[in-house]
């Protein structure tokens, strides 16, 4: 069972930006779904790991590590999640 199964894209990117949100290091002006993490977000690949790490426990999946590392934007994020089948 997926908690992103059934979702609107909406809905995932709305969840995906408050998790981002709770990230001291995010300036919430800066956040938008075009932000890449490390060049708009100034996170470092630890930070990233973490943030793959909230989404997949606010979503409740899995992202496999070779997967995990391609994700380095919001927008990355937000389309992975939606293509997670049930």
């Amino acid at each position: 069972f997926s908690a992103a199964a059934g979702l609107s894209k909406d809905q995932i990117e709305s969840r995906v930006l408050e998790v981002l949100k709770g990230f001291e290091k995010v300036d919430p002006s800066k956040l938008s779904t075009s932000s890449r993490f490390s060049e708009d977000l100034g996170l470092d690949s630890l930070d990233a790991v973490e943030v793959v790490m909230a989404v997949e426990e606010e979503f409740s999946i899995e992202i496999p590590d070779a997967e995990a590392d391609d994700i380095t934007s919001v927008q990355q994020a937000i389309d992975y999640i939606a293509k997670t089948p049930e």
